[in-house]
């Protein structure tokens, strides 16, 4: 019994000193900066349509000259959401269905989001987006638009 007792709390005082792992998330040990260099591929079988979005300029907050809006995003099997940045659009991405590849620029390996993940895309993400599998997609978009020109993913 104390072999037991003994060898279960070494191993749970060796996990404690893992970094965890989320799933959605970049590993701690694969992190650094200009991980993943920017691609040149094209947008491939994405639909991007825009839901709704509200005028911030007109709210409390008084963020002329920006929206806030909702898109939802399909992104059919073999498709790609080209590289982009989210230097001047934060945004929060929910996983509706399906599982999709992010390649981030601050990680050196391919990032999996599943249904029912959210992804969070701030100041410092620049990345793009592949569908390996053999279903469509869908994800839903909510971010912070400034210039309404902007025709980034």
């Amino acid at each position: 019994m104390f072999k037991r007792t003994f060898l279960a709390a070494t191993l749970l005082t060796g996990f404690a000193f893992v970094a965890p792992a989320f799933a959605g998330e970049c590993p701690a040990d694969k992190m650094r900066p200009d991980a993943t260099k920017p691609s040149a591929a094209a947008a491939k079988g994405v639909t991007d349509k825009v839901l709704s979005q509200i005028d911030l300029g007109n709210e409390k907050v008084a963020l002329k000259g920006h929206n806030m809006r909702v898109r939802r995003l399909e992104i059919q099997p073999g498709g790609i959401v080209p590289w982009h940045s989210h230097a001047e659009r934060p945004a929060l991405i929910y996983i509706v269905s399906g599982a999709i590849y992010e390649h981030a620029s601050n990680c050196a390996v391919p990032i999996l989001h599943s249904a029912g993940q959210v992804a969070r895309e701030t100041h410092a993400t620049s990345h793009w987006w592949q569908n390996t599998g053999n279903v469509p997609v869908v994800l839903l978009s909510f971010d912070i638009q400034r210039d309404p020109n902007d025709k980034n993913m």
